[in-house]
């Protein structure tokens, strides 16, 4: 298998057959993430894609979901991308569905039409790193995309039949900004349909703009219960059925929930934690993390 650089996927595409497409990130400005830093965008040739899935076909000829990598693969253009989605129709006959990390920006240079067309082909999967839908916490974090643009954007997948995920980061919004981005976040994510949500909470890495913001005092961090209780105020305020997961290494409280089924339930569990742990264990933890894989 050509892999090459960082291979990163979600934690709930554990049981998904990984395949590299791209390495690298088209952006690399988000202010929180070092996670491809000096690392180049580049686009694995067709031969090797198709060197890759005949591999794949030779050990698990009947996998039902491939899941390819690199920070945003769905980066390319429709025409770009269409080769290579075929081509795993001609290797995996019985793979079922296609899924990738994506922008809001990626989304953007393909019409519905070229999304319905990438539907059928087996597309339907897409993380997208979100982080919030709060324009003023979107622009901290340097995502260069408003709440508007998630929205249309987002309307275009669900037009296509495109399952689409999203990424929520409690914390982004620094001391005091956790509630505004809470609200305006759940706001937004209701109006549209992610077939899950799934929450993260702020870690300042070196080597981020945010830990150079930081070090001069221009972001100050959220401390741990304010961020439990912005993702209080968040499930509180979701208006759709979703899945939510709260339960990765960057969340002091792994939790997750079936929303609204679950709700009243993960809103007094998270209160608990509130009320009983001690906010510098919570900083000692926060502190101790020198990476989120």
């Amino acid at each position: 298998m050509h892999f090459t650089g960082r291979t990163w996927r979600p934690p709930y595409e554990a049981s998904s057959l990984i395949i590299q497409l791209t390495s690298g990130c088209t952006y690399q400005k988000c202010s929180f993430c070092n996670l491809y830093k000096d690392e180049p965008f580049c686009i694995s040739p067709l031969s090797e894609f198709e060197a890759d899935l005949n591999e794949i076909k030779t050990y698990q000829p009947n996998a039902r979901r491939i899941f390819i990598t690199g920070a945003n693969p769905f980066a390319l253009s429709y025409e770009r991308l269409k080769p290579y989605i075929l081509t795993v129709r001609d290797y995996l006959i019985k793979c079922q569905s296609i899924a990738m990390f994506a922008s809001i920006r990626d989304i953007k240079n393909k019409n519905v039409r070229q999304l319905k067309k990438l539907r059928a082909m087996g597309v339907n999967g897409l993380s997208i790193g979100t982080e919030s839908g709060d324009d003023e916490t979107l622009a901290l974090a340097g995502k260069g995309y408003t709440s508007q643009d998630i929205l249309e954007q987002c309307l275009k997948l669900d037009e296509a039949g495109i399952e689409y995920y999203f990424v929520y980061m409690t914390g982004l919004a620094g001391k005091g900004g956790g509630y505004r981005n809470a609200i305006n976040s759940a706001k937004l994510f209701s109006k549209l349909n992610p077939y899950f949500i799934s929450v993260d909470s702020l870690t300042i890495f070196p080597d981020t703009k945010l830990f150079d913001m930081m070090k001069l005092g221009k972001f100050i961090p959220a401390e741990e219960k304010e961020r439990i209780k912005e993702l209080q105020i968040f499930i509180q305020n979701l208006q759709i059925r979703t899945h939510l997961f709260a339960n990765s290494k960057s969340n002091f409280y792994p939790t997750s929930a079936y929303l609204p089924k679950e709700r009243d339930f993960v809103i007094s569990e998270l209160q608990y934690i509130m009320d009983t742990a001690d906010e510098k264990e919570m900083d000692k933890y926060r502190n101790s993390l020198r990476s989120l894989e």
